[in-house]
């Protein structure tokens, strides 16, 4: 007789098994659910400098929001002068279900990146567990 102890390696078998019967799961396990709120006037305001924003069109897509906007600007003191100044700008903001979101102003890429609150003080970002529980950050 040896007093050799031959090791053998576990089978997958062994390790899956392992897996399904672990009863303990992290608490990042559990699906949560992000809810961003945006100021979109004030948003594109510090964007463009320009004031006034409105939304005139919303359509919802699958994986995303769009929302169309105009600001009507006027320069100058005297009424007609106002009226022959005006240039009005239009913008599309979108606003993916992952946090990503874009905005074009006249044509032009104002925004293309992660919506946070690093990148955006004009948006807040709230977080819940799927019971509807807020979840607080530290």
């Amino acid at each position: 007789m040896s007093d050799q102890i031959k090791f053998t390696p576990p089978t997958e078998a062994d390790l899956n098994q392992v897996e399904l019967n672990q009863v303990e799961h992290p608490a990042w396990d559990e699906p949560v659910i992000c809810r961003v709120e945006v100021d979109l006037p004030g948003w594109l305001t510090k964007l463009t400098g320009q004031s006034h924003w409105e939304v005139y069109s919303e359509e919802e897509e699958e994986n995303c929001i769009s929302f169309g906007m105009r600001s009507l600007q006027t320069r100058g003191l005297h009424k007609a002068a106002e009226l022959m100044a005006e240039k009005d700008m239009q913008a599309e903001v979108t606003l993916y279900h992952n946090g990503y979101a874009v905005v074009d102003v006249n044509g032009q890429s104002l925004f293309d990146g992660a919506l946070t609150n690093a990148t955006n003080d004009c948006a807040r970002l709230s977080y819940y567990h799927v019971s509807g529980e807020p979840i607080a950050l530290n």
